[in-house]
């Protein structure tokens, strides 16, 4: 037993290796044939090597906190349509490339159901990343000292969804704004998004210190959008 495992350790087969004891004591006890027992074993393989993926792509997702939809209280903020959240929650919108736009106050649960989509999407296999706008377009601004700025863009560009946290806290100096102008054009139609912000689309001019900029950004984003606007009180202030 032990040569064997020691195999299948070399083979990196640790599904197999972490079940194989214990499937051969249920094969004997339930008279299982050789086939019924090969196809249990390449199942617990199978098993394994999904949980591993979801665990290494959860950790590059550097998501903040765990959020799930089954903890969000769509009972406080009844603006939100329980039904279309379930509907972007099965991430079809990710194969289609489209965005998701949530719009509200401060502690209205953007974030949370920002996470709570992420969540879904690792777990039907996508590749996630989380970042608030303002760390994203400081990192894109730092690795220009260091001549990486394009590989720094096509790290931002690599996963299927995107999720920019709290785009509108503050006013955005010129050279941010064409940073993030670089990052929503090159995923245009390419790579899905989730943008929380408290700003309405038509208040985006503040955000930018350039209208014509603010416009051509609003276009890549809400031409493939579902923008979800939440009307409702600080759930934190509750």
């Amino acid at each position: 037993m032990n040569t064997l495992k020691s195999r299948l350790r070399d083979f990196k087969l640790s599904g197999i290796h972490n079940s194989l004891e214990d499937r051969l004591s249920y094969a004997h006890e339930k008279s299982l044939s050789h086939v019924e027992l090969l196809e249990l074993l390449l199942e617990d393989e199978a098993n394994n090597r999904i949980n591993n993926s979801y665990k290494k792509r959860y950790a590059k997702a550097k998501l903040p906190s765990h959020k799930t939809l089954e903890d969000f209280d769509f009972t406080f903020q009844p603006s939100i349509d329980k039904k279309i959240i379930n509907d972007y929650a099965t991430c079809n919108f990710i194969k289609e490339k489209k965005n998701i736009v949530f719009i509200g106050n401060p502690g209205t649960g953007k974030t949370h159901l920002s996470i709570a989509i992420g969540i879904r999407a690792l777990m039907k296999g996508s590749k996630v990343y989380f970042t608030s706008v303002a760390e994203m377009l400081q990192n894109l601004n730092s690795s220009r000292a260091d001549n990486s700025y394009y590989q720094k863009v096509s790290f931002y560009l690599t996963p299927d969804l995107l999720i920019l946290d709290e785009l509108g806290f503050k006013k955005l100096p010129g050279y941010n704004a064409d940073d993030l102008f670089e990052i929503i054009s090159k995923r245009y139609e390419k790579g899905s998004l989730i943008i929380t912000t408290n700003k309405a689309f038509e208040q985006w001019g503040d955000i930018f210190s350039d209208n014509i900029l603010a416009s051509a950004i609003v276009d890549r984003i809400a031409h493939h959008s579902a923008v979800i606007k939440i009307n409702g009180s600080s759930y934190r202030a509750k």
